[in-house]
């Protein structure tokens, strides 16, 4: 079981997108703010594959959730 602190690096890499800061960063500010009404998995730039790992995640408050509410926050500002 990995029991590891996940990171935004971490999570990007998870989900198969450039996990470097620059890039992480490139992607908050070409996709913010996402709207309130949109939950961040059913936010239109993920694929399929990306949006399921969310939700789930989410749902199951998995060890991934709290760095995926860290993301979620980032993209609201």
């Amino acid at each position: 079981m990995d029991t590891s602190k996940h990171s935004l690096s971490t999570l990007f890499e998870q989900l198969g997108m450039p996990a470097d800061k620059a890039s992480i960063e490139d992607f908050i500010g070409r996709h913010s703010p996402l709207p309130s009404e949109i939950a961040l998995q059913d936010a239109p730039f993920w694929s399929e594959a990306q949006s399921h790992f969310l939700e789930e995640g989410l749902e199951e408050d998995s060890d991934w959730a709290e760095i995926i509410d860290e993301l979620d926050a980032m993209l609201r500002h």
